[in-house]
């Protein structure tokens, strides 16, 4: 086997493609890369091809002449084999480290000094993932692994010599992917599809995720741990302890996945000890052998918090009220892998409010979910893989809407507790089981929300059980019952089976779904069946692909669920090419094509786009550059009521229409002390005219310090008249140090004619303790069209403080 194959990408002819992929092909294609701690093999691979044809292009639109529908599977499903296999490409290796037990456990101060860590397990051969795979790291970096009964304790020593440490980031809970940073993958059931991610950058600050569908991290999920940093001239060292009571884990096995990963934030240079595909997750980890005797004391943690609001709504009259709220959380672990936990009187008044968004379409948006108790376990209540995928390297369906996406979820949990408004239900309590038994991934929740308006107390539950099959995939069901929105019974049933495989040939991967869902309505009889699939090629480099179609009936309805269009069957394809580079600058080049095409089960066309991806480029300073072509076809069967402000509305009468627009946008790195981006969006729109502008500018002076300014306009003239939607934001973060800070945000939008004022300050002694102090204030435009004058329409203070008792 040879010692390395790299192939630097570079201009060539069609011929010298032709005949260098051949030739590696024969030199590659042949080998099998034995697994070993000692030796890391670097192959990569210049996959080139001549670029893929055209998209097809619809009969219904008047600028394409044959039906997409037809041509989706075939453009895509032919291609998807040789995407997956045929290409060569970077080649993973398992490696594997012994687990060295202390005998007392570290001080977690980021300084390395104790005797302790001589005597831990010791990891240096590192590589860089990006920006050039298996390519020697700019900078050296040791990583120290220890365990005692308690916690696994895990350090690194990054001297830096080349560029300076950069830490742009103070506040606990902010983001910081241009920051300086490390992280530890660690997988403990060792299934190549579960795990969790700790990470911390240069100035100590925790960020946490939780792996889901084995390529995605669920950010939102957070977890009790310690990190500790210290910087020095030579460079910087972390610490980071990592409890075993945080984790779900078979004791009986002595082996765990595990990884590391360093960031040099300055150059966007990522290092790791092992990957796959320019990526980090369950499946590319390695492992760390010999693990045993861990102890959970009793698994108990006790979580009481209490709540202190004061209201007071303004209009249509004058109201204040005060309101003391005691909740209780109780999380149980009945086995290491499988967890318990209640909830009573749950309260959710610190939750960060949503991002406001303008919707000029015919369907509803999508907000993510933001609390915590759902977030707990939430990968195992993952169904179909449904919804928009992070994978590195990879943005299937990257122009596609994230509300098509996510429609036909059977378990959304933002139903729960939050009425059609977004305003707050309460739940008076409810229960969860969770985790892993062996082959087993289980989950229940049934909750009890309170009444509102004219719906009456509900009981709520969701069942889901999947079994890990093959070598990285799962099959599995799901159920549930209940209407938190209504007072009629509902429930669904669903199966699912996820496939994913890195064991093709030429170092490729495959990722499918097919799942098929029925739900039982009160007052809604037949055509209450969905089903999907999905497969893709997500590949960092080289031809890329992607095709899906699921269908969901008329009266399909899961009322636990998500769902923004029914009756329509929506096929999705996405093939494209991405470069990459051995520039001072450049990182990555990206063109591709992306189709949707949204029809009646009738086979009448709803909605139809074709994407042009003619350009998209990445630098190795976080910058991005695209450039789009959007062609577009609606056909509407009643009219649309587009914008309504006071008396005046514009309508787009029934028909349909075929439009196209051109889209340029740009994004500097946040790590900058001033960083911003900047959208222009322009062309047809209907049978009118758009032009859509968007932009945001940020300053940060210091780490103690930082304020971001955007805005969003949407200037549209139809027949039926013109109107501007504007929406704009403005945040100031002040970071008093690592444990406290103050963040308030002020959003307004000229179609509600609202102002909206969220101010957090935020206290985090430590992980499993926090306070914070909340005020929301609401002011209103009751007459936009002749007053700018905004009146207070509702406030609130919270003052809320919760502690977590571990035994």
């Amino acid at each position: 086997m040879p010692d390395t194959i790299l192939v630097d990408a570079r201009a060539l002819t069609v011929d010298e493609v032709g005949n260098e992929f051949s030739a590696l092909s024969e030199r590659l294609m042949p080998i099998r890369v034995r697994r070993s701690v000692d030796n890391i093999a670097s192959l990569l691979a210049a996959e080139t091809r001549p670029s893929p044809k055209p998209a097809p292009r619809s009969k219904t639109s008047r600028r394409f002449g044959v039906n997409l529908s037809a041509c989706i599977t075939a453009l895509t499903l032919p291609v998807l084999p040789a995407l997956a296999q045929e290409l060569p490409a970077e080649v993973a290796l398992s490696k594997s480290i012994p687990a060295h037990r202390a005998e007392v456990a570290p001080i977690i101060d980021g300084r390395l000094e104790e005797e302790i860590w001589n005597g831990a397990a010791t990891v240096e051969d590192f590589h860089q993932i990006l920006p050039n795979e298996y390519s020697p790291p700019t900078e050296h970096t040791t990583v120290y692994v220890l365990y005692d009964e308690n916690a696994l304790y895990v350090a690194a020593r990054m001297p830096q010599v080349n560029t300076p440490v950069q830490a742009t980031r103070l506040r606990q809970g902010d983001v910081y992917w241009g920051d300086d940073l490390f992280s530890v993958l660690l997988s403990p059931f060792n299934d190549e599809r579960s795990g969790y991610r700790f990470q911390v950058n240069s100035n100590g600050v925790r960020m946490e995720a939780l792996a889901q569908d084995t390529t995605d991290e669920l950010w939102e999920w957070s977890g009790i741990w310690q990190a500790a940093v210290a910087t020095d001239a030579d460079g910087w060292t972390a610490e980071i302890a990592i409890p075993f009571k945080t984790l779900s884990f078979n004791p009986e096995d002595d082996t765990w996945g595990i990884n590391f990963r360093r960031d040099v934030g300055s150059r966007d240079e990522r290092i790791g000890w092992s990957s796959f595909n320019r990526t980090q997750n369950p499946s590319s980890a390695g492992t760390l052998v010999g693990l045993s005797g861990m102890e959970l004391g009793r698994g108990l943690d006790v979580v009481p918090s209490i709540s202190l609001r004061q209201r007071k709504d303004y209009v249509p009259v004058e109201h204040s009220e005060f309101d003391p709220e005691p909740s209780l959380d109780v999380f149980y672990k009945l086995s290491p892998s499988l967890n318990g936990s209640l909830t009573f009187n749950t309260d959710f008044s610190a939750t960060e409010v949503d991002d406001r968004q303008v919707n000029l379409t015919r369907f509803n948006l999508f907000f993510p979910e933001k609390r915590d108790f759902f977030l707990v376990d939430a990968d195992i209540f993952r169904f179909g893989r449904i919804g928009r995928i992070r994978t590195a390297g990879f943005a299937p369906a990257g122009t596609f809407s994230r509300p098509s996406l996510e429609n036909g979820q059977p378990f959304f949990s933002r139903r729960i507790g939050l009425s059609e408004s977004g305003q707050p239900v309460d739940l008076n309590y409810g229960g969860k089981l969770s985790g892993r038994v062996g082959r087993w991934n289980v989950g229940a929740l049934a909750i009890q929300q309170d009444e509102f308006g004219d719906v009456e107390k509900t009981d709520l539950f969701v069942g889901r059980v999947a079994a890990n099959v093959l070598a990285e995939s799962s099959l599995g069901m799901i159920v549930t019952n209940g209407d938190p929105r209504s007072n009629s019974d509902n429930s669904v049933v669903g199966a699912d089976f996820r496939y994913f495989n890195t064991r093709l040939s030429g170092g490729r991967s495959l990722q499918g779904d097919l799942w098929v869902q029925k739900s039982d309505s009160e007052g809604l009889e037949g055509d209450n069946a969905a089903w999907g699939f999905r497969l893709l090629a997500p590949n960092s480099v080289g031809l890329r692909g992607g095709v899906a179609v699921k269908e969901l009936q008329a009266n399909f309805n899961p009322a636990l669920g998500l769902v923004n269009r029914r009756d329509i069957r929506d096929h999705t394809a996405e093939i494209g090419h991405t470069w990459r580079f051995r520039r001072p600058y450049l990182r990555s080049y990206y063109s591709g094509i992306d189709a949707q095409r949204i029809e009646k089960i009738d086979g009448d066309l709803e909605s139809e786009i074709v994407t042009l991806r003619v350009a998209e480029f990445e630098t190795n300073r976080r910058d991005r550059y695209l450039l789009r072509y959007y062609s577009t076809t609606e056909v509407l069967n009643d009219p649309f009521v587009i914008w309504q402000k006071g008396p005046t509305e514009i309508v787009i009468p029934s028909g349909e229409y075929s439009f196209d627009e051109a889209e340029f946008s740009t994004s500097f790195g946040e790590q900058r002390n001033v960083f911003g981006s900047f959208s222009v969006r322009s062309g047809d729109f209907y049978d009118g005219k758009r032009q859509a502008l968007s932009g945001e500018i940020g300053w940060r002076p210091s780490i103690h310090f930082a304020t971001a300014l955007s805005y969003e306009t949407n200037d549209v003239e139809l027949p039926g008249g013109r109107f501007i939607s504007r929406l704009t934001q403005f945040r100031t973060d002040v970071i008093f140090s690592s444990t406290l800070s103050w963040v308030t945000l002020l959003q307004y939008d000229n179609v509600t004619e609202s102002i909206g004022i969220n101010s957090r300050l935020h206290w985090i002694p430590e992980a499993g303790r926090e306070a914070f102090i909340v005020l929301n204030h609401n002011l209103q435009n009751l007459d936009p069209l002749t007053s700018n004058t905004f009146n207070s329409a509702a406030a609130d203070l919270t003052i809320k403080y919760n502690y977590t008792f571990r035994f």
